[in-house]
């Protein structure tokens, strides 16, 4: 099954380091959070990804076509001119990065890349947040519920858009928090049924309030109940507080062995 990663937005909320690169570009440890939600999915066996790139998107173009460099000890030996790797990364991955369009919204740039999914479900995510999601239980779940979608969700106490889920875990409704609400958001980890491109209008679609939306009216988006470890990277407090979690050694989000 592929996994489609949102990647292409500009990241004007953590614009101190997003002006030079895209956000999902950013380092955690040393390496793009980008490459934090790859290996979580591929800790899995998911290894099969399309990168939906906009914003600066040869950044992330070059930066898997030198990634064996990046992760690997080199030799370079300048009299005979040759390069030895000596392979220690255990990734196994195909990465497709297309270029989704700069002003491209989110359900847009999931509609551009409708031809590299085929006629088989597969994940979404958006490329700026980590967790220990169970990647096999969300299959499970999306696989039960036999609908359109189903999307994981979170309590989390900041002000992100809601949604309303039925006692059958269906979603009925999308709106903004009130505070009267158990602050359960949206953080990503989708999966959709090629039938999702039926319900994206083109580039000027957003996921969260296009799509996701109308399929919940329907009774078609399922939810999927997140309990662990879940932080975005909107600000550079954020940042700050992943990068803080990695350098201790208690990165709840690293199910993946080295």
């Amino acid at each position: 099954m592929k996994v489609v990663i949102l990647a292409g937005g500009l990241g004007t909320r953590i614009s101190e380091e997003s002006h030079l690169k895209p956000k999902p570009m950013i380092e955690i440890g040393g390496l793009p959070i980008l490459v934090h939600i790859m290996k979580i999915y591929s800790a899995y066996g998911f290894n099969d990804f399309i990168i939906c790139a906009g914003y600066k998107q040869n950044i992330i173009k070059e930066f898997f076509n030198n990634y064996c460099l990046y992760v690997n000890d080199v030799t370079f030996d300048m009299e005979r001119n040759e390069t030895k790797i000596y392979f220690k990364s255990k990734d196994k991955w195909k990465v497709t990065v297309v270029d989704t369009g700069l002003n491209t919204m989110t359900g847009g740039r999931i509609k551009r890349i409708k031809n590299y999914i085929g006629e088989e479900p597969f994940m979404v995510t958006y490329g700026d947040a980590v967790g220990d999601i169970n990647i096999p239980e969300l299959l499970k779940r999306h696989c039960e519920s036999k609908k359109i979608g189903t999307m994981s969700i979170y309590n989390f106490g900041q002000n992100k858009g809601v949604v309303d889920v039925d006692s059958e875990g269906n979603i009925r409704q999308f709106r903004e928090k009130s505070d009267l609400d158990g602050d359960l958001i949206n953080i990503g980890f989708m999966v959709f049924e090629p039938a999702i491109f039926d319900y994206i209008d083109g580039d000027e679609t957003v996921l969260e309030y296009g799509p996701l939306k109308r399929l919940a009216e329907i009774g078609q988006l399922n939810s999927y109940i997140h309990r662990g470890f879940w932080q975005c990277m909107d600000t550079l407090n954020e940042k700050n507080k992943l990068e803080n979690l990695w350098v201790s050694g208690n990165a709840p989000w690293k199910i993946w062995e080295e």
